[in-house]
Order: C-alpha cells, then structure tokens, then sequence
C-alpha cells in the first residue's frame, strides 16, 4: 500500500500546483525565482514530453491506460520482492496520472517550471513530469543493479563449482 499511497502524494502535489498556476498565473506571466535561471511561469502543453505530437489527445490517453495498467501490474508483483523498482514506479505511476487527469479534463497539461541555461531554455515542464523522468531514472538504476548483481552471484556459484572440482 505504501507505494500507491506514494503515487496518490505525487498526484496530489502535481494537481495541486497545477490548479495553483492555472488559477493564480495568466499564460506566459513569469515569476522569476533565481533571476533568469529558473522561473516559474504558465504554460499549456497539448503533446508530450518537448510538446511532441501536438493534438494527439486519444493517442496519449490510449497508452497511457495501457501504461498505467501495465505499471499496477508490475508493482504489485514486484513490491513483494524489490524495494526501489516499486518506488520508481510509483513515482511514474504518480505522474502518468497527474498528467491523464489534465488531458482528460482540459485537452492539455499544465506545465510552469521553467529553466534557461544561457541562451537555452529548457523546455517547460510540470511536477508530474520530473516524477515521471526521476521514477525513469530509478527503474534504469533498478535494472543495472539487479543484473550487476546476478553476475557477482553468478561468479560466486562459478567459483564455488571451481573450487569443488579441485577438491
């Protein structure tokens, strides 16, 4: 229960500072937090990750009920064994969420934290977002761990079969 609960806080969190941008902000106002580098401001978003396939709501609501399916499946099945694979993608599962709602409702998502580097200006997103990139993130980490460590326990049970046949 403990990663579903986890989920809920960032859907929550996410929504929250959502309304709190769509209410509060008129689109394109910006609030500077640390001078140019990183402003808060209110910006909508009809495509994906980058603003990628614009207008393509169905698209993303299909995959992303498939997505979500997919990821309560998997937790349930791998917070009996694992400890930071369930907390990845509760982080994911989060965020999907978050982000589902605001297609579902509004036909886009909000998005406010906004980030320049220089000249460039990352492109502007939300808190479902960085849960999704974070859970990502843990889920790669996750897997790299879990095959370093079937290879040391593989080289143990080598050198144990070794060991045994010079005996």
């Amino acid at each position: 229960m403990v990663y579903f609960l986890i989920a809920l806080i960032v859907f929550l969190i996410d929504q929250g500072t959502k309304y709190l941008i769509a209410t509060r902000l008129e689109i394109a106002e910006q609030i500077p937090v640390i001078k140019d580098f990183f402003i808060i401001t209110s910006h909508r978003n009809r495509g994906a990750a980058f603003g990628i396939l614009e207008g393509q709501q169905w698209f993303f609501i299909v995959i992303t009920v498939i997505v979500v399916a997919g990821i309560v499946w998997y937790l349930n099945k791998a917070r009996k064994t694992r400890k930071l694979l369930p907390t990845a993608l509760a982080l994911v599962l989060g965020g999907a969420v978050g982000n589902f709602l605001d297609r579902i409702l509004n036909g886009e998502v909000v998005d406010f934290l906004m980030f320049n580097f220089g000249s460039y200006t990352f492109p502007i997103f939300n808190v479902a977002d960085s849960c999704i990139v974070v859970g990502v993130a843990l889920i790669i980490l996750d897997t790299l761990l879990d095959v370093k460590g079937e290879q040391e326990v593989t080289e143990v049970k080598e050198s144990q079969e070794v060991k045994e046949g010079n005996e």
